[in-house]
């Protein structure tokens, strides 16, 4: 079985709420999930290196992504789930897992009582 991420959900935008300049390192820190004040360090090092380059791949950045703040975003997924998965993936798939084993168990007795005798009994005598 394949696990789908949810990144396929996603999509990035600029974060205008956490911005300096236009917002980029901010957006691309919350899609990755990476460390905003190391993304920003790292794009100045890369200014310093090529500068050329990175200043065209910023300012394309800024003119094609849009921005958006936070109460103009719904948060699809619950925050403390992102933060266990990216602290422990293997340790939170095994909890969804055996989350989901949980209610397919609980599923299948539900249609084991609802397909038996037993609720038909017992829905005539609520019924009287």
């Amino acid at each position: 079985m394949i696990a789908q991420t949810s990144t396929g959900h996603r999509r990035f935008y600029r974060n205008a709420d956490k911005a300096v300049l236009a917002g980029v390192c901010a957006g691309f820190a919350d899609y990755f999930g990476f460390n905003l004040r190391v993304t920003r360090v790292l794009v100045v090092i890369a200014f310093f290196m090529a500068m050329p380059m990175t200043v065209l791949i910023y300012l394309g950045t800024v003119l094609l992504v849009p921005s958006v703040s936070s109460n103009s975003r719904r948060a699809a997924v619950d925050p403390d789930f992102r933060r266990a998965v990216r602290a422990s993936p293997q340790q939170t798939l095994s909890d969804v897992r055996r989350r989901f084993q949980s209610l397919d168990r609980r599923m299948a007795r539900l249609e084991k009582y609802v397909t038996s005798s037993r609720y038909q009994l017992d829905r005539e005598f609520r019924n009287l």
